[in-house]
């Protein structure tokens, strides 16, 4: 089977320049969304705010739910309907209708990194989400490669078959997170792409030798970063689980540092320490892609990113008061943005700097390398052996 593996950072291999660049400058507003509910057995007296207020209590509270329907914003059987204690039968289908909004600021502009005819990899810029959520509905990385027209495979070609309308990202990064997204032009090479990293994942709570594990490994990823404070050790590997708890504001809960959580490994490498900033430069490889997890992880081992809103020492979250959220809503109906730091928060410096792959159609390795942002290049000169110390890289597949 082949490989794509590493024991030792390359913090020096240079990027190679974009292939090109695209994307569409966002319009003004989005086009608003539908959601659409079929009512299923139900209570003779079941009403129209019962259901919605029951079912999507962490969408709107029952004011803001009772604000949608009068405005005119679901509609029962194709009719706009504004009493709120309308009788819903069973089989009813209802819609809530969310008007066209403007999003918030996101960079729309995606450079290009590697293009076959299998996969892309772009370098994603900071602020951009990669796929609908929130209040990004439209302001994604998936929007920008809808809208693109992409060159089609010859109709003689095999992968005309299995060729998608449009590349898909076959992992996420964070909305802060900047640097190498990788996405599928084909099915099968996104169902190749995807097992790649769910493979990792999925032994990061396997108890094998470490050299065995990277042998196996089809997929390397490290990332760059910058921390507060100096860390102690040039090396370290932390093993922390990470799970789910409830936390204002965020519906389906914060990820966290969790001893009952599920396993994760990631392994640092500091390359340069600043000590009149107490701040470090590292590299991280992660085998394992839970939410977060450099995050955490670094704020666990005691060094939060730099500047990052949400995560302090010990993995856990600078904020853990009562929900700060109330029967008041926005504009839409919906919930106030709260007022505690929330997971898409930028500001943070973290880079997807580097993939070694095996390619999913070739078997080949291929090296993807994005270019670093100022702040999270070397500024001072390694000494010759740490600088061929961290140049070191297995890049064959075997």
């Amino acid at each position: 089977m082949a490989t794509a593996s590493s024991d030792q950072p390359t913090p020096s291999s240079p990027p190679q320049p974009p292939l090109y660049f695209f994307g569409r400058p966002w319009p003004d507003l989005n086009e608003g969304l539908s959601y659409t509910d079929i009512v299923r057995r139900t209570n003779a007296d079941l009403t129209l705010i019962g259901f919605y207020s029951s079912s999507y209590k962490n969408s709107a509270p029952l004011e803001g739910w009772l604000h949608r329907i009068r405005n005119g914003q679901i509609t029962v059987e194709g009719q706009v309907v504004r009493d709120p204690n309308t009788i819903l039968r069973e089989g009813s289908i209802v819609v809530y209708h969310r008007f066209p909004w403007k999003e918030p600021f996101a960079p729309h502009l995606l450079e290009v990194l590697y293009e076959d005819d299998d996969m892309v990899a772009i370098n994603k810029p900071s602020g951009l989400q990669v796929l609908p959520g929130g209040l990004f509905q439209q302001r994604t990385v998936l929007t920008q490669l809808q809208w693109k027209e992409w060159r089609k495979p010859s109709e003689f070609c095999s992968k005309r078959k299995t060729a998608q309308s449009h590349p898909v990202p076959v992992h996420r990064l964070g909305r802060g997170t900047s640097g190498i997204l990788l996405c599928a032009k084909t099915k099968l090479a996104k169902v190749s792409l995807a097992s790649y990293f769910s493979e990792g994942t999925a032994n990061a709570g396997v108890d094998r030798d470490d050299t065995e594990l990277c042998k196996a490994r089809r997929i390397s990823k490290f990332y760059r970063a910058l921390v507060t404070g100096i860390p102690e050790n040039d090396e370290v590997t932390i093993k922390q689980p990470i799970g789910l708890v409830h936390y204002p504001g965020v519906a389906q809960g914060l990820y966290v540092a969790l001893s009952s959580g599920k396993p994760a490994t990631s392994k640092v490498y500091v390359l340069e320490r600043n000590l009149q900033r107490n701040q470090a430069l590292v590299q991280v490889e992660i085998h394992s892609g839970r939410p977060h997890q450099i995050r955490i992880h670094l704020a666990f081992l005691g060094h939060p990113l730099l500047d990052d809103p949400l995560y302090d020492v010990g993995g856990q979250p600078k904020f853990y008061g009562p929900e700060s959220t109330n029967d008041c809503f926005a504009e839409d109906g919906g919930y106030q943005k709260p007022i505690q730091p929330v997971p898409g928060d930028c500001g943070y410096h973290l880079h997807a700097h580097q993939l070694v792959l095996c390619h999913p159609n070739t078997n080949e390795t291929v090296k993807i390398t994005a270019p670093l942002p100022q702040i999270l290049q070397i500024q001072q000169e390694l000494d010759q052996s740490r600088l061929a110390e961290y140049t070191m890289m297995s890049n064959s597949c075997r």
